[in-house]
């Protein structure tokens, strides 16, 4: 049987450790060069194959390659862009069959999150149905770790170890101050409905630092809120409160919606400190400081855990064993064999059960009253944000790898695609 080659493309926001992943499935295929072909990246994700805007990773160095391992970003870059059903997408999907033959790819790894698996489902599904031989892989990422059936998602212990240690720093800083100054501090992170990123913040009260987290989980009672945040300031002198961006009113209404919405339909969020903050300061006259974690949370490579690096790396190579085994629309997952010692396996979920699946933090993980987390949460938390995994550095700087990403020959007509 003739070879075929390899798609591979990087969705949705990007990770500390998502090229970990993209360096998993290159070197995996490049160790299998018998039975796999030339690895092409989509410039942009999923657009560089709607616009035949392929990357040839062969034309990179093995050392380049493996510098991915430690390069925070997205290499060959992303986009926010979901194929919606095969009914109102059937054009766009039709248009990556006809790419994939044009180039004879005969492997798709998406790696991304939930839409991202939603997409590598349905195409595995128009493969199977236009008579075109395609195995879709689906590799997981996402900071928000909500997909389904895996334990954690690549990128998330990252940002829970970013933010955790970003609160407890800036928890010294204020502790210090508040005897005359601020005696507030709030921290906003992504999370637009799971608060595994918030509840990473909470890993600080066990260094002595009184926190309220508020969870998309848990519906906002402001009320409660500022009594709560009343009661530890005058008992320990000030708090840090760590909200959630997607933390939301009874009435669904979230707290930092801007009236927008983003390329998948979702509202854009961003804002919920600011409003935080000056509500403590309207109702309790506390002086404040905030800060918005934004692209800083999940673009901290210097920072990165050591456990999520391997398991990035694990994933993507895994997702290229999977399809030399003749697996199609599936994903590899991390399956937790114990906390303390901390031991996983790497597993394989189905498609069909992980598409449009969420996953939310477990009641059981926060506490009683809504503001932080349980003894099973600090459990579940603290292997994933272990060790650490430092880049080069050289004159103060890390050391990041930048591609030649080369375009590969064009075969087809132009192709515009419908943002609309």
């Amino acid at each position: 049987m003739a070879k075929k080659n390899v798609f591979y493309a990087q969705s949705g926001g990007v990770t500390a450790v998502i090229n970990a992943s993209a360096c998993g499935v290159i070197e995996t295929a490049r160790a299998n060069k018998d039975k796999l072909g030339k690895v092409y990246a989509g410039r942009n994700g999923i657009l560089g194959a709607l616009t035949e805007d392929l990357i040839d990773t062969s034309k990179e160095s093995a050392a380049m390659i493996a510098a991915l391992r430690s390069t925070p970003s997205g290499a060959f870059g992303s986009c926010r862009f979901k194929l919606k059903s095969l009914d109102a997408n059937r054009r766009e999907y039709e248009r990556l069959i006809e790419v994939f033959k044009a180039h004879d790819i005969g492997y798709f790894f998406y790696n991304g999150g939930g839409d991202s698996a939603d997409t590598c489902y349905k195409v595995s599904q128009l493969s199977e149905s236009m008579g075109y031989p395609l195995q879709a892989i689906h590799i997981p990422k996402t900071i928000d770790n909500d997909l389904p059936i895996t334990d954690c998602c690549p990128g998330f212990g990252s940002v829970a170890k970013y933010v955790a240690i970003s609160t407890l720093e800036a928890s010294f800083d204020v502790r210090s101050m508040a005897a005359t100054s601020t005696k507030v501090f709030v921290l906003e992170v992504m999370g637009r409905h799971a608060g595994w990123i918030a509840a990473a913040g909470a890993l600080v009260e066990d260094h002595g630092i009184p926190v309220v987290v508020l969870f998309p989980e848990i519906e906002f009672d402001q009320k409660k809120f500022l009594a709560r945040v009343d009661k530890l300031v005058k008992t320990h002198g000030f708090c840090t409160v760590v909200v959630s961006e997607g933390c939301h009113y009874a009435d669904g209404r979230f707290l930092a919606e801007q009236g927008t919405r983003d390329a998948f339909g979702h509202a854009q969020l961003g804002g919920a400190a600011p409003v935080v903050a000056n509500m403590v300061k309207e109702a309790l006259g506390y002086k404040f400081h905030w800060a918005v974690a934004d692209y800083l949370q999940r673009a901290a490579r210097h920072i990165a855990s050591a456990t999520d690096v391997k398991q990035a790396y694990e994933l993507g190579k895994k997702g290229v064993e999977l399809a030399l085994k003749g697996h199609n629309a599936v994903m590899p997952t991390i399956d937790r064999i114990s906390d303390s010692p901390y031991k996983y396996k790497i597993g394989m979920a189905p498609l069909a059960k992980v598409a449009n699946v969420e996953k939310f933090m477990p009641r059981n993980f926060i506490s009683k009253d809504g503001f932080g987390i349980t003894e099973p949460c600090k459990r579940y938390l603290t292997p994933l944000i272990q060790g650490e995994d430092y880049p080069k550095y050289k004159n103060g700087l890390p050391v990041y790898a930048t591609l030649k990403n080369l375009p590969v020959t064009k075969k087809l007509l132009a192709f515009k695609i419908n943002k609309a």
